[in-house]
């Protein structure tokens, strides 16, 4: 489920929900739900890795695969099913393609939102929340997620469980591991892999899913599915790739064991004054909603509650465009999905399938295309900001690089990169 991203403060974005026939992209479904959800490559398990010296990885790839044996052997894994399970294992360089084609993130986040949430999708998460109230039901009661985040995270992942991606799971999971770009997060979920193996719940030749390693309706990664994996159905099985309660039910226990508060909001559009002090806007900065309110923050649809709880003020697209605040469940999205405009929008989208109305898009100030956020972070780079992949993608890191640089020098601190910004610089 969690696709981590690069250049945005993550190490992944997965592009699997951009493969239905909403979807913009030609990349093959392949991600987990990265929240990526997501399945996750999240941040627990960067928490619980080994160090990265201790990370095999690139060689020949036969004596790469040759070590995962033996440590799979030596790990108590019975040699007969070790031999069978890696025999199958295949180096994929569309695997790799698709790790370094990712370019989509770097659409502003109206442009993207819109891609991404057509009627056709409103109107079909609505008809599944009707179709599976029953489950829904149980899934706030036992864990308190609404049923708008699952839907977003079940559509924009698989499309409703259409598009689930035709990668080999493990081939897909072997070349990511071989590949010294991210070997930490990959290499545990072959060994995840093969205990799902082992209790007959993963075909090495037959089971597929997203280029990341993710598997079924919401995208879950080996590990994931073990330790999260629910029988909703009933039927003694956890199948994520063809039950919806399965996958519904294991993708809610997921979000509760990464800390989703039940029951509490996660993002609401509001309207800023123009008195604010943009400096306070981001994610790096939160107030009480009382002490928003006074500053004159008010929700777009209704007015707040006297409330102690914790939020941030959102301007993906600067003063002139949407504002939102977000809650400490918004942050529960990026263990699912690290790239800013994806968690954003399912956020954004789970609002609609439960009734808001779309955002007001206003009139954002001029934005820079992918060549100008590239020299944009290098300038950043150089000058001691730490902006992760130099990948033209306006994530977390840039954004608060972005900010840094407009309090210095003066320009209006909404986190927005514009071309007088990078002249400035």
């Amino acid at each position: 489920m969690a696709g981590l991203g690069s250049g945005s403060g993550s190490l992944l974005y997965d592009c699997s929900f951009l493969t239905a026939p909403d979807r913009v992209h030609p990349i093959a479904a392949a991600t987990d739900f990265n929240m990526r959800i997501l399945s996750s490559l999240s941040a627990l398990i960067l928490a619980t890795t080994p160090v990265l010296a201790q990370v095999q990885c690139g060689g020949k790839f036969s004596d790469f695969i040759a070590e995962l044996r033996s440590e799979a052997i030596a790990d108590g894994h019975r040699p007969a099913s070790v031999d069978s399970f890696f025999s199958h294992a295949r180096q994929d360089p569309s695997v790799v393609k698709a790790d370094r084609s990712q370019g989509v993130f770097q659409r502003p986040f109206v442009d993207f939102s819109r891609h991404l949430i057509s009627q056709n999708r409103i109107d079909r998460g609505r008809a599944n929340a009707q179709k599976y109230d029953k489950v829904f039901d149980q899934i706030e009661a036992e864990y308190g997620v609404s049923r708008g985040v699952l839907l977003a995270f079940w559509a924009f992942e698989t499309d409703y469980g259409a598009v689930q991606g035709d990668f080999n799971t493990l081939n897909a999971l072997v070349t990511l591991a071989h590949d010294c770009r991210r070997p930490e997060l990959f290499r545990p979920q072959i060994f995840a892999a093969l205990e799902l193996f082992e209790s007959d719940n993963f075909s090495p030749t037959k089971t597929t899913g997203a280029w990341a390693g993710e598997i079924g309706m919401v995208q879950m990664l080996p590990r994931d599915i073990i330790e999260n994996g629910v029988d909703g159905d009933g039927d003694g099985r956890v199948s994520l790739k063809t039950s919806a309660p399965d996958a519904l039910l294991s993708g809610a226990k997921m979000l509760q064991s990464l800390g989703w508060q039940p029951g509490a909001p996660w993002l609401k559009e509001v309207t800023i004054p123009p008195t604010l002090d943009l400096a306070q806007t981001g994610l790096d900065h939160s107030k009480s909603v009382t002490e928003w309110a006074a500053l004159g923050v008010s929700l777009r649809d209704g007015s707040f509650a006297v409330d102690a709880m914790q939020a941030s003020v959102l301007l993906p697209q600067g003063r002139g465009g949407p504002a939102f605040l977000a809650f400490p469940n918004f942050r529960v999205y990026f263990e699912w999905n690290q790239s800013f405009v994806y968690v954003l929008t399912a956020a954004y989208f789970a609002n609609r399938l439960e009734g808001a109305d779309r955002y007001i898009a206003g009139t954002p100030a001029q934005g820079l295309n992918g060549a100008q956020m590239k020299q944009l972070q290098a300038k950043l780079q150089a000058q001691g900001y730490d902006v992760g992949k130099v990948d033209g993608i306006l994530g977390a890191r840039t954004r608060a690089a972005v900010q840094a640089e407009q309090i210095r020098i003066g320009l209006p601190a909404d986190a927005w990169p514009t071309p007088e910004l990078l002249g400035r610089l």
